[in-house]
């Protein structure tokens, strides 16, 4: 039996990688002040970016859904690998060898079964790789060059040949060690009547199907002899790897040039994304025998960076029926992103690998400058369906076109675009005019996105229901707040005075009041002046503070500070704890005034006596604390 990974062993993996390395496999970051990085959170829908990642600390936090962790939390959230498979993939990321506590580490049983599945499909790439290149793969290797692929373009895709024949693959994966639970469960082979399996794949040129971190996760296999009797295009069925509503062929690929382009290009085939990209279009991307839907969204949007700031999603499309329905279906979800979206379609109904065939790589590029927006697409697609000669015809042309020009988001577009519906339908301006107007009062829950707003990006979300947490709109708590961050975050960078400043403040909120007091009681734990800080300051915080409380301070320590340079942080810091000091004692001081209003000087001289001097002390206080 496989021991315990050493804890020692735990936390070299997790100091030593790159959290933000990590994330942005997933998530396109941008800078959010000193050390802070945020983008779209990859745990839910937003329009603004409330996810944020702190490398120094090695963890992450969202202001939105108030998911936080350290980069093992990510993987697990993100992958649904164990603890012990997440370390074990790290360890192996690094190169560091683990070790194990009353065992010499996981076994072929052992070993985590997604894990599995991932070998399998990595064995059987590798394999239907060294198949295109035997004389058998003729036909396959005949496809390629027709289509203007050399070899070493399928090289670098991946792209394989499955033999024909009933179990090629079977034999070469059950010679390395696969029990036929796991054979079935990667959805590479068939069961017969007489419950057996055989090749799913036979005879078909291989594209390799891979998952954002570029391992593969299924294949996309085409028909190349004409005495096969499947369809054209056969793909790995569902499986606990491979879903295709949320898969995008070539992403990995794509995925650090739709980032920095703030573009992505949805094609529809796997040769036309790598047609794309050989002809200089590296932001191509194709979902696999599916329509383009709401999952893959979130993935494009993550990548995109897509908060409204700029960014465009190209959809080429063939002109033909199928292709118009294609864009009207798109065009349902366009309201799910905040980039602009356009069509490119060839006029000749070539796709982008028949058109780098015919005409090159420039004409393939020059088909997206020749992009339309997507919305004009669709309402051209929609007038198509109608005899606009007929005034019956034009009028069901306007009914049907009116809410395509009622969802343009840029609603100061509306007018015009109703006047040029106007003009290709035939009908007085007016009446489109009013056509558009009831189409954007009606409610379409057809299309009703599928997300929600993101809350404010100062207002976190409870750690659990029954935590009240504070009112960011609340000045005084605010204050606190700002002074928490500030102590959680940089506490090297206050002096003593400051740090005397913080320990004598009473917080007026409860959570609050349990960070101070954590806060406090590490600080004199650490030795005082010499304070622990980065990594273990912020974990050494989160352990002593109540564990529904510690998604808080994981915010604390996530939230940038607004500073560009560490001259400016150090006085940031100094500031914001000298100013919840300085409101304290005004705090203090309105009450013991309000106190002496009520004590009578003649029957109470002693008491009148100490609240006067307590408030000569605050005074004092506060004119010391404005000269420093």
């Amino acid at each position: 039996m496989a021991g315990l990974i050493r804890r020692e062993d735990i936390d070299e993996v997790r100091s030593r990688t790159d959290i933000r390395e990590i994330v942005e496999g997933y998530v396109t970051l941008k800078s959010a002040g000193i050390g802070s990085y945020k983008g779209l959170c990859p745990f839910h829908d937003e329009r603004t970016p409330s996810f944020h990642v702190r490398p120094q600390y090695g963890t992450y936090h969202c202001f939105g859904c108030d998911e936080s962790g350290d980069v093992i939390a990510f993987i697990m959230a993100l992958e649904h690998t164990t603890f012990a498979e997440t370390v074990e993939r790290l360890a192996a990321r690094i190169g560091y060898e683990l070790h194990y506590e009353q065992g010499s580490g996981p076994d072929r049983e052992m070993v985590g079964r997604r894990q599995r599945l991932l070998d399998a499909h990595k064995v059987a790439a590798e394999y239907f790789q060294a198949q295109l290149r035997t004389r058998g793969a003729a036909a396959a290797q005949r496809y390629l060059g027709e289509r203007g692929f050399t070899p070493q373009d399928a090289e670098s895709y991946g792209v394989g040949y499955a033999p024909q024949g009933w179990d090629h693959l079977l034999k070469h994966l059950r010679s390395r060690g696969y029990t036929d639970e796991e054979l079935q469960a990667t959805g590479m082979f068939s069961e017969n009547n007489r419950g057996g399996f055989y090749d799913r794949f036979r005879g078909r040129l291989i594209f390799p199907i891979r998952g954002i971190g570029g391992e593969v996760i299924g294949f996309g296999a085409r028909k190349l002899y004409d005495d096969d009797q499947g369809p054209k295009y056969l793909n790995t069925p569902e499986t606990q790897l491979y879903k295709k509503s949320q898969v995008l062929y070539g992403i990995d690929k794509a995925k650090r040039q739709i980032a920095k382009q703030r573009q992505v290009v949805v094609v529809e085939g796997y040769t036309d994304v790598m047609s794309m990209h050989l002809a200089g279009v590296p932001t191509a991307v194709a979902t696999c025998g599916t329509a383009f839907g709401a999952e893959h969204i979130k993935i494009v949007r993550r990548f995109l960076s897509d908060d409204g700031s700029g960014g465009e999603v190209i959809f080429t499309f063939d002109g033909d029926v199928a292709g118009q329905k294609a864009a009207l279906r798109a065009f349902d979800e366009d309201q799910k992103f905040m980039a602009q979206t356009f069509v490119a379609v060839e006029p000749h109904g070539m796709d982008p690998c028949e058109l780098r065939l015919a005409r090159g790589d420039a004409a393939v590029r020059s088909l997206l400058e020749a992009k339309r927006p997507l919305f004009e697409f669709a309402i051209d697609a929609t007038l198509k369906r109608f005899d606009v000669k007929s005034l019956e015809g034009r009028v069901q042309a306007m009914r049907a076109a009116a809410p395509i020009v009622a969802q343009i988001r840029d609603v100061t577009l509306r007018p015009a675009y109703a006047r040029q519906l106007s003009g290709k339908v035939g009908l007085d301006t007016a009446e489109v005019v009013r056509a558009v107007e009831d189409a954007a009062r009606t409610p379409r829950t057809d299309r009703r996105p599928a997300y929600e707003p993101a809350e404010a990006a100062d207002e976190p979300v409870a750690a659990t229901p029954r935590i009240s947490l504070p009112d960011p709109r609340d000045p005084m708590l605010r204050a606190e707040r700002e002074a928490l961050e500030v102590v959680v975050q940089v506490p090297h960078l206050l002096g003593e005075a400051a740090w005397d400043q913080f320990t004598a403040v009473e917080c007026a909120h409860p959570v609050h009041t349990a960070v101070h007091d954590a806060v406090t009681a590490v600080y004199s734990g650490a030795g005082g002046g010499e304070v622990r800080q980065g990594r273990a300051w912020v974990e050494a915080l989160s352990a002593a503070v109540p564990e529904p409380l510690r998604g808080y301070v994981a915010g604390l320590s996530m939230r940038a500070l607004p500073a560009s340079n560490d001259a400016q942080l150090e006085r940031y810091a100094a500031g914001v704890v000298s100013h919840l000091y300085d409101r304290q004692i005004h705090r203090r001081q309105a009450d013991l005034r309000a106190e002496l209003e009520r004590t009578d000087s003649r029957t109470q001289p002693e008491q009148y006596q100490a609240v006067s001097r307590q408030l000569l002390d605050l005074e004092l206080q506060r004119r010391k604390l404005q000269a420093s």
